[in-house]
């Protein structure tokens, strides 16, 4: 299974939505962008996108919630070791609270992985990352972290669009 992804204006965005009405397509708004997204097992509809295969999956994408998206550059000989890492963590995710899905994306192109967790609100994310859960599984992935990145990481973050909500449009 693929994940696709692109960025665009939420007008530009949602005019895919409604041409592709057989894709479930979510749409994120970020600080600075306005994300799409879907997952199949098909070829990109997006002219200008990324694509991700799908190494780990927990949980199904929701209409409402908060998206916290880890984009990790990673050089190829550290990928089996950075993969393997995130079993552990995944499963972990599945009893905390305001938890919906979590997805770690390999790209089809590059070297930036995507760790992506939705939530409920954005006050389940800010609890998660100041639990001692958090912090247990920082510092079992940090112990390796150098060898594993070829620059830095960075986050983004976006809440799901209402699409049936006109006043967004």
């Amino acid at each position: 299974m693929n994940a696709h992804m692109t960025n665009g204006t939420v007008d530009f965005l949602f005019k895919l939505t409604e041409k592709h009405v057989q894709l479930t397509i979510y749409l994120m708004v970020g600080d600075s962008s306005t994300l799409a997204y879907y997952e199949d097992d098909k070829k990109s509809i997006f002219a200008a996108g990324r694509s991700y295969d799908i190494l780990l999956n927990s949980g199904d994408i929701q209409e409402k919630g908060y998206i916290a998206m880890n984009n990790i550059p990673v050089a190829d000989e550290a990928k089996p070791i950075f993969e393997t890492s995130f079993n552990k963590i995944q499963q972990n995710l599945d009893s905390v609270k305001g938890f919906q899905a979590f997805r770690l994306l390999k790209p089809l192109d590059g070297n930036t992985y995507i760790i992506l967790t939705q939530w409920a609100s954005e006050k389940d994310y800010e609890a998660w990352k100041n639990s001692d859960a958090f912090s247990n599984a920082q510092e079992a992935f940090t112990a390796k972290q150098p060898a594993y990145f070829m620059e830095q990481p960075f986050l983004n973050t976006y809440t799901m669009y209402d699409l049936d909500d006109d006043d967004n449009i």
